[in-house]
């Protein structure tokens, strides 16, 4: 038996009920009735369950309706660098993610041109599907300067994100986004699990450590189900 105060259990109910997707986003919950007379409590007991929920952007209610779960998209600080697998689990979901690639390739001409270096210069690459709730939010191309990261491919990305390994080991100084909407190719479309006509949004992000360019990355998320935000702080 939980030693949880009881809204506190109906809260942990219909938050596990999101997670696992016996609710889904724009879904209805249970009825304050219904959950009153499955916790043997009060709708006093539920309401409150169901205001802490509401103010956490976890459930929308709509009066003479009933109560839904929110269908906001999942966002992203645009000018900042932020762990993925930390936002997902900071808005109460469950993170994982699939690494399709992670090897040593040598630069391109557009990869060359991206980051400044001769064509053929050795650089580590890693491709991995980021999940939430086992719903794909973001594809990572990532490509680094293997002379600056010599350890990157030993790592076990399924762990810890390439984002919070380089962070650690190369601390950024300086970020370049550059934001576009493409629509997905089809290894894109396989990868996010998403139709030709899914429009995209497509971050490239180059990521420098004490004026040495370390890194370039292009993230590309459904737009159906992410946003970007910016806030910027005038002076008056």
């Amino acid at each position: 038996m939980s030693n949880k105060p009881r809204y506190q259990q109906i809260k942990s109910f219909i938050l596990d009920g999101i997670k696992q997707q016996t609710y889904r986003p724009g879904g209805k919950i249970p009825t304050e009735n219904e959950l009153a007379l499955q916790f043997a409590v009060s709708r006093m007991t539920v309401n409150k369950a169901i205001r802490d929920l509401v103010q956490d952007n976890m459930l929308v209610r709509y009066p003479g309706l009933g109560t839904f779960v929110s269908d906001a998209k999942a966002e992203s600080p645009l000018a900042d660098i932020k762990n993925i697998a930390e936002e997902v689990r900071q808005r109460g979901h469950d993170y994982s993610c699939r690494v399709i690639k992670l090897r040593e390739t040598a630069a391109s001409e557009s990869v060359a041109m991206q980051m400044g270096i001769p064509i053929g210069t050795p650089v580590y690459r890693s491709v991995i599907v980021h999940l939430e709730n086992s719903l794909p939010i973001q594809l990572e191309n990532r490509y680094v300067i293997a002379s600056s990261v010599p350890g990157y491919l030993e790592q076990d990305f399924s762990q810890h994100t390439p984002n919070e390994y380089l962070s650690r080991m190369c601390p950024i100084s300086s970020i370049e986004h550059i934001v576009e909407a493409v629509l997905p190719s089809e290894q894109v479309q396989e990868l996010l699990d998403i139709d030709a006509n899914t429009p995209c949004i497509q971050v490239n992000r180059r990521t420098w450590s004490e004026n040495r360019l370390i890194s370039f990355a292009s993230l590309t998320h459904p737009g159906t189900r992410y946003k970007l935000r910016s806030i910027t702080t005038l002076s008056t």
